[in-house]
């Protein structure tokens, strides 16, 4: 088996903060969706 290099610190903590501005993005739509300031006509 071949042995794979954990990430640096450094690259971890970017990926991390990655998936967090992608969670929040994607919540803040789901809020605005729901109040109904972006029309549902827009959504797919």
């Amino acid at each position: 088996m071949s042995e794979v290099e954990p990430p640096t610190s450094g690259e971890s903590r970017t990926a991390l903060n990655e998936d967090w501005a992608a969670t929040i993005v994607g919540l803040v739509l789901l809020v605005l969706i729901i109040t109904g300031v972006i029309p549902t006509g827009l959504v797919p």
